[in-house]
């Protein structure tokens, strides 16, 4: 499988963040990431209520505004939060916009 492009750290904009982080359901994909750390892109969409296309849509946004980071293990890809490079981007920005969700979620 070819390697997924990614921002570097340096190139990761707040724009593009924000604006990834603005749908419900790539919100909840990010809020289920800081939670479980790494998991299958199947495994996310779980209760999502989205088409498979919309899905990989979704996950795609988030990749290339640079929250995430994908890796094909085997035949699965599996996405993780890139919590090291936003913090260093955006101190304090990703935990707060996770808190918010969650608590949202949990209200």
């Amino acid at each position: 499988m070819r390697a997924l492009p990614h921002p570097a750290t340096e190139d990761i904009q707040l724009t593009e963040v924000l604006r990834a982080l603005s749908d419900p359901a790539r919100l909840a994909i990010v809020a289920r990431l800081a939670e479980v750390g790494e998991e299958a892109c199947n495994d996310l969409g779980d209760g999502l209520g989205v088409h498979k296309s919309t899905l990989s849509h979704h996950y795609r946004v988030l990749r290339e505004a640079g929250v995430t980071r994908a890796r094909w293990v085997g035949r699965t890809k599996v996405s993780s939060l890139r919590r090291d490079d936003l913090e260093s981007r955006f101190p304090g920005l990703l935990d707060a916009i996770i808190d918010g969700a969650l608590s949202r979620t949990h209200a």
